[in-house]
């Protein structure tokens, strides 16, 4: 009976969500999900062990920190990490890593059924083609030469953007986990209203923050002076589990998000649908391997509207001793709706071009191979 509700309940909710995803968008922000399904996953997982759901007991990695219980961890829970990056894919000769970052989150269940977590990521990236960071971008032939610089066949590089980019994510979190019961059986439910801040670093700033010229590309004129990376988010986030064995599982998540403000150049503040879909398989109690697609939305001050981005996560987790762990990870995720990738065009305003010329970004595409090492219960982490 559990099962034939679960796969019951992740057909109607797959069904709704593919139906507004029907609805025609441009383009909203893939980190929010990185709490709420972490916790919402270990929550589910232990509802259905104490249900009795498998018929042998199942290989878990449990948190560290609180008490194990029937639902989600009580008291504190934490974990805390430094990671490293590779780029990887079509992003050049691949000698560079990316910068590092930290991740960590601190939680307290008050009980099975509730909990506030406040969590903090940093997640690194190249734009598309280039392993540096650094985009060489090319003038048309009707644009005067840079000062210095021999034109051929096309004007050479006006200028090189340093695009390196690090997003930073404080997200703040409650979880409620509930049961749909369907006789003597009940299928247990997480819903995790969650807060979003989101501030980011691009090196071409040359000031520590992300404001960089950009195009309007509705009006064609430069844009200065804006937080090109920086925006807040609402989002509620359903998840349901529609697969458990003694070492599998599997959950679906639905998060309608939307903005806390405009910003930059946003048009319209309408919710976007993010879905998630988790599979995970524990090879023993140490050692997990996990596959996370999604589709999730990024709605930055520079789109008019929001970016649909297709992203999947593919890694593996290994606890060492009690407390520590290490977790390598392959993501990739690039926007379906935003072309060309990387810097579309120039526009020159005045000249010199060689100082006064903005780019128009594309969208963005990342490929990377993210190794953390860290203590406590580790997640996956959305791009």
């Amino acid at each position: 009976m559990l099962k034939t509700l679960a796969r019951v309940g992740i057909a109607t909710l797959v069904t709704f969500s593919l139906g507004l995803s029907a609805v025609p968008a441009r383009a909203d922000n893939s980190a929010a999900t990185a709490t709420m399904v972490s916790g919402a996953n270990t929550a589910i997982k232990s509802a259905m062990d104490a249900s009795k759901v498998s018929q042998v007991p199942p290989v878990n990695q449990q948190p560290v920190g609180g008490k194990a219980q029937a639902g989600l961890p009580t008291g504190f829970t934490y974990f805390a990490d430094f990671s490293i990056a590779k780029p990887y894919g079509d992003i050049g000769n691949m000698t560079n890593w990316l910068p590092g970052g930290f991740d960590a989150m601190a939680a307290w269940g008050f009980n099975p059924t509730n909990r506030f977590v406040a969590s903090w990521y940093e997640l690194q990236h190249y734009p598309y083609g280039f392993n540096s960071g650094t985009v060489p971008t090319y003038l048309p032939n009707a644009f005067p030469p840079s000062p210095g610089v021999n034109p051929a066949p096309t004007n050479l590089a006006a200028q090189n953007l340093n695009l390196t980019t690090k997003d930073k994510f404080l997200l703040l979190s409650f979880e409620h986990l509930f049961d749909i019961k369907a006789g003597d059986k009940a299928l247990p439910v997480v819903v995790t209203p969650t807060y979003v801040s989101r501030s980011s670093y691009i090196a071409q700033s040359g000031n520590g923050t992300d404001q960089v010229p950009f195009v309007d590309q509705t009006t064609g004129q430069p844009v200065t002076g804006v937080d090109t990376r920086t925006a807040q988010y609402w989002s509620v986030a359903l998840t349901v589990p529609f697969l458990k064995t003694s070492r599998m599982f599997g959950t679906f998540t639905l998060a309608p998000t939307w903005l806390n403000h405009l910003n930059g150049v946003n048009q319209q503040n309408s919710v976007q649908l993010y879905q998630i879909l988790y599979l995970e398989y524990n090879a023993n109690k140490n050692l997990r391997f996990f596959f996370e697609p999604q589709s999730s939305r990024d709605y930055l001050p520079t789109d008019y509207y929001a970016q649909h981005l297709f992203a999947y996560f593919l890694g593996a987790t290994q606890r060492i001793g009690k407390e520590g762990f290490i977790q390598a990870t392959l993501n990739s995720g690039s926007p379906t709706n935003e072309s060309p990738y990387g810097v579309a065009y120039l526009k020159c305003y005045a000249l010199p071009c060689s100082q006064n010329t903005v780019p128009a970004i594309g969208g963005l595409k990342a490929t990377q191979i993210q190794i953390q090492f860290g203590i406590g219960s580790p997640v996956v982490l959305p791009i």
